[in-house]
């Protein structure tokens, strides 16, 4: 994991990046002598401070050493390599999840894949383990799976699938894993808190090309709306801009078919798979 622009949220990073600004105003060193001292450069140091930066193992080995701490440095880079793959989903992601577990009502429309939690095991490996460390992608795996658990609990939330068919002809793997990842979403739209549609390709233009979003309800505070684009999560809950997602999603699930008749073009689509 290198730099980017907006900080990273996981807790572990985070921490290094308060801690080294600490230690070093402790010391009365400004970030060009702490990087002059070190041999780095005073935009790392300040990446690494703004939490834009993952530190190295070396990195952090260094900064034990000239601070003369007891291995705080290094203990909490090794922290944030057992929990990268956290620091590597969109800002407000975490916040959504701990919303979605609490949802007695989720509404979700998906453009381009299938829903995270419609997805089968190989299906999320092809997803999420793209470019990324195979350790990673197994922890990555293992909470979606764990997450999945919401829809078969006692007191499982209503879901609203909506999908475009795109998302179902999109290959991200092969045929075998995208035959019984439609299979999948057949069993699963059989349970009675689950109803799942699709919007057909020969809709055209309707209001659900603007991209996917998800709508969580719950009985006891305001919906929050979910969305994402180019990698960032926005998790939204200003009750104007909620309920104008609750439109357009009734508005775009007018151009989906119906349950029994999106059920025959799943069937469709995975028989072209062999």
């Amino acid at each position: 994991m290198g730099s980017r622009n907006e900080p990273y949220e996981a807790p572990a990073i985070q921490a290094f990046a308060s801690e080294l600004t600490a230690w070093r105003e402790m010391a009365g060193l400004s970030k060009a002598e702490l990087a002059e001292t070190l041999g780095y450069t005073p935009q790392w140091i300040g990446q690494v401070e703004a939490a834009k930066s993952i530190p190295s193992k070396e990195f952090a080995q260094n900064l034990d050493t000239h601070f003369t701490t007891n291995g705080v440095f290094e203990r909490q880079q090794k922290r944030i390599i057992e929990t990268r793959h956290k620091a590597i989903l969109p800002p407000g992601f975490t916040e959504y999840q701990e919303r979605e577990a609490e949802a007695n009502q989720i509404r979700t429309f998906e453009l381009t894949l299938i829903h995270g939690l419609l997805q089968t095991e190989s299906y999320m490996r092809a997803v999420v383990g793209h470019k990324q460390e195979a350790d990673t992608a197994e922890r990555l795996v293992a909470e979606r799976l764990k997450r999945q658990e919401l829809l078969m609990r006692e007191s499982a939330p209503n879901v609203w699938f909506t999908l475009d068919e795109q998302t179902l002809r999109r290959a991200v793997a092969d045929e075998d894993i995208m035959r019984d990842q439609l299979a999948h979403i057949l069993e699963l739209g059989e349970r009675s808190n689950i109803s799942i549609d699709v919007v057909p390709q020969d809709a055209r233009y309707y209001p659900g090309l603007a991209g996917s979003f998800t709508i969580l309800g719950f009985s006891n505070a305001p919906d929050v709306v979910y969305g994402e684009i180019a990698g960032q999560g926005m998790l939204i809950q200003d009750p104007r801009i909620v309920a104008g997602f609750a439109v357009r999603y009734n508005s775009l699930r007018g151009y989906a078919l119906r349950v029994e008749e999106s059920r025959t073009l799943i069937k469709s689509v995975m028989e072209e798979y062999g």
